[in-house]
């Protein structure tokens, strides 16, 4: 059964179907592309999500499939439908063009019941202030950007915070920020302390837990930020990587599991939520 609740979770599950399906009839991409007249390539990106499938082909693909079951043919028209939906973030296509991993890791962030983030360089996107997200930006994309580019990279970051937390219940999201993050003067003196401000609230609501890594903490092995999102049953998890150069999502069940683990051990040497919103607090009036 499909637990898929919008175009990215929905485009996730019927390439996984699909490629599962023509395995089991024991056919290669080829004979399958083949077979349906169409080009190789053309198959190869329906079952890579990066195109989507009329219902009239995936018709005729999983006859050809032998998938005949109608709960099963109903199920996976039903993906079809859901993937081809566009979500709010398409209307910032123009940075998207430039980078398609980001683009697939908004739209699965948009449809997530867990985020686990682990920052160690300056804060979260999803708990930072305007002002803070900025210059954050500003100062980590090239110098030939126009203004306008950074300011619309902006309006996304709030635009997925608001999109995130405003839902009906929305998503939990664990942090884990190391120490170095809070004392990185980041646009300044004055917005680093509104954003240690807008930590501490955000620090005590119910579906955050933010826990700091202590200067004091042992190696971590940990090399660069990362995001590993969890959904509801049925829909494998999925880790986003942002350390420069590299930018990827990894969906690989035993790379997955290697940063699951890395977020569990870097949770145990951080410290607990109540000592790192003490930290925060002090931090912030040590700046008055």
């Amino acid at each position: 059964m499909s637990t898929a609740h919008g175009p990215s979770g929905g485009r996730r599950q019927l390439r996984a179907r699909l490629r599962a399906a023509r395995d089991a009839a024991g056919l290669t991409q080829e004979q399958a592309a083949e077979a349906m007249d169409w080009s190789l390539s053309k198959l190869i990106r329906i079952e890579a999500g990066t195109v989507s499938i009329s219902t009239n082909d995936l018709k005729a693909l999983l006859q050809h499939y032998r998938v005949d079951d109608p709960d099963d043919v109903a199920e996976l028209l039903g993906l079809a439908r859901l993937a081809r939906q566009r979500g709010w973030w398409v209307q910032y296509r123009e940075i998207f063009d430039r980078e398609r991993a980001y683009y697939d890791y908004v739209g699965l962030e948009a449809e997530a019941a867990t985020l686990r983030v682990f920052q160690p360089i300056g804060m979260p996107g999803l708990l930072q202030t305007e002002s803070y997200a900025r210059a954050y930006i500003s100062a980590a994309v090239p110098s030939q950007v126009e203004p306008d580019d950074v300011a619309v990279r902006v309006g996304l970051r709030l635009r997925r915070q608001e999109e995130l937390f405003s839902r009906p219940v929305p998503p939990t999201l664990q942090v884990v920020l190391d120490e170095a993050s809070l004392h990185r003067h980041i646009g300044g003196r004055q917005v680093l302390r509104e954003q240690l401000e807008r930590l501490r609230t955000d620090g005590t609501k119910d579906h955050v837990t933010l826990q700091i890594l202590p200067f004091t903490a042992e190696s971590y092995g940990a090399t660069g930020q990362f995001n590993l999102l969890s959904f509801e049953a049925g829909t494998p998890d999925v880790v986003y990587i942002e350390s420069t150069p590299t930018v990827a999502l990894v969906d690989q069940p035993a790379e997955v599991e290697t940063y699951r683990q890395t977020f569990a051990r870097l949770q145990k040497l951080a410290l607990n939520p109540s000592e790192s919103l003490e930290m925060i607090n002090k931090m912030v009036t040590q700046m008055v």
